[in-house]
């Protein structure tokens, strides 16, 4: 059984549709694909509309945090997507981020960089805007080779030089809400020190004892070495550990399936949550309270 817990749509950020995504799952072989498109959940219905025959689909999102000027990534699972307060957060850090790309465009612009604000909201599209749609502009213009080279202190990086920040909820209220919602938290790719700074062990503990669920330790920010060390913490702290691709089409490098979650971890999150249920292809036929998930929240 093949698993993916974390992939991204036009929702916000990839570069498939919802349902070229689980189209492309089904053929990459995968068995249960996660949608968590950041900070939005706007792609469910299409997703479910087109989930093929033998695949299952986890509904969730990858919520925006910030813990002592840290920027982190909180993946969410089968919450339900109307609980009031963890949909009002959604809210907040969505509408910020018009105007936070708005400000890098203007920074870029004081940089010399022929970057138009037209160009962004293109390469956006419908979806949740963020630091990937400029970095992708940037890639147009020829400024940088790849997405993932705009990710510098040259350009948009933590504290780079475009860089501008947008409200992030701390990670002890975006727990307190997901579990308000009945979903299951997990921390993304905690050791990604390619994106700048992570937060410390320590924290994680803090985290543990607060009703984390999970770290995300199988990702393609992770050295061998980090994986291992994480998984020694996630047994140490009584943890789960998941393992995912961070799919986001062409927009970056990593492929469906690249890493996977052991199906034991993928029974207990599913065996946790109450806010929603895993959804069955084909085309969302029985699939309970995940699959009218989408048609609110976010739009």
């Amino acid at each position: 059984m093949r698993i993916d817990l974390h992939c991204h749509s036009t929702a916000s950020d990839g570069t498939d549709t919802p349902a070229e995504l689980v189209r492309n799952a089904a053929a990459a072989g995968l068995d249960v694909v996660a949608l968590t498109d950041h900070d939005t959940t706007r792609g469910y219905a299409e997703a479910v509309a087109a989930l093929p025959a033998g695949l299952t689909l986890v509904t969730g999102a990858e919520l925006s945090c910030r813990l002592d000027g840290v920027s982190m990534h909180m993946l969410a699972y089968l919450f339900d997507p109307e609980e009031p307060a963890l949909f009002a957060e959604r809210e907040l850090v969505r509408d910020d981020r018009v105007p936070r790309a708005q400000g890098m465009v203007a920074k870029l612009r004081e940089l010399g960089v022929p970057i138009t604000w037209e160009q962004v909201a293109r390469i956006a599209g419908d979806g949740s805007v963020g630091r990937p749609h400029v970095a992708t502009a940037l890639v147009e213009l020829g400024v940088v080779p790849t997405v993932n080279d705009a990710f510098t202190g040259d350009w948009l990086a933590d504290g780079a030089r475009a860089y501008v920040p947008k409200h992030e909820t701390d990670p002890f209220e975006a727990l307190r809400l997901i579990k308000g919602a009945g979903g299951v938290a997990v921390f993304a790719h905690p050791a990604a020190s390619k994106r700048g700074r992570t937060v410390p062990e320590s924290a994680i503990a803090e985290l543990a004892a607060a009703g984390l669920d999970g770290i995300e330790v199988d990702h393609m920010d992770h050295e061998p070495a980090t994986r291992a060390r994480l998984r020694g913490l996630a047994a140490e702290l009584g943890l789960l550990a998941t393992g995912s691709s961070d799919y986001h089409g062409s927009r970056k490098t990593c492929v469906l399936g690249e890493y996977t979650t052991d199906p034991e971890v993928y029974g207990e999150i599913t065996r946790r949550a109450t806010g929603a249920f895993p959804v069955p292809g084909a085309g969302g036929a029985g699939s309970g309270a995940g699959a009218g998930a989408g048609t609110r929240a976010d739009v």
